[in-house]
């Protein structure tokens, strides 16, 4: 499904003329060819699937705040504006980010779940969130969070 959408986005884009929106999406496909490329090596010839798309999606975007950050520390405003943009658009692909609290709600019940009870456990509480939120949670945020929580 996600794949559709790229692709008519992507032909959006391109009858609008939208220069930015056609590069950020084009550099999503690429990436996610690359990442089927990877997956048939591995014996799976139908491709990654959506969970797998929105954790490269997440990894794509914390790669343009990583630039931002430098860009921005350099001086270079224009490149930053065009990290934000790709990202602002990378982030239209995606679900609806979990809040705060809610946040905190989930790694409560992942601690609950996998009856976690020091720092020792916090593999099988990020497995458990992985699982359950691909997409829909920063997962640096909610390492924090279980840190704080069971440390």
């Amino acid at each position: 499904m996600l794949r559709s959408r790229l692709t008519d986005a992507l032909k959006t884009a391109m009858k609008a003329r939208d220069d930015r929106t056609v590069s950020a999406v084009r550099l999503i496909i690429a990436k996610l060819k690359e990442r089927d490329i990877e997956a048939r090596a591995k014996g799976n010839m139908s491709g990654i699937g959506d969970d797998e798309m929105l954790q490269m999606m997440q990894g794509m975007i914390k790669q343009r705040r990583e630039s931002i950050e430098l860009y921005e520390k350099g001086g270079r405003h224009e490149l930053a504006q065009k990290e934000k943009d790709e990202i602002a658009v990378i982030e239209s692909f995606m679900p609806r980010q979990l809040s705060g609290a809610e946040l905190e709600a989930a790694v409560k019940a992942a601690i609950g779940e996998v009856g976690a009870s020091s720092v020792k456990d916090m593999g099988k509480v990020m497995a458990r969130l992985k699982e359950r939120h691909a997409g829909t949670m920063d997962f640096a945020k909610a390492s924090g969070i279980v840190k704080a929580q069971l440390g």
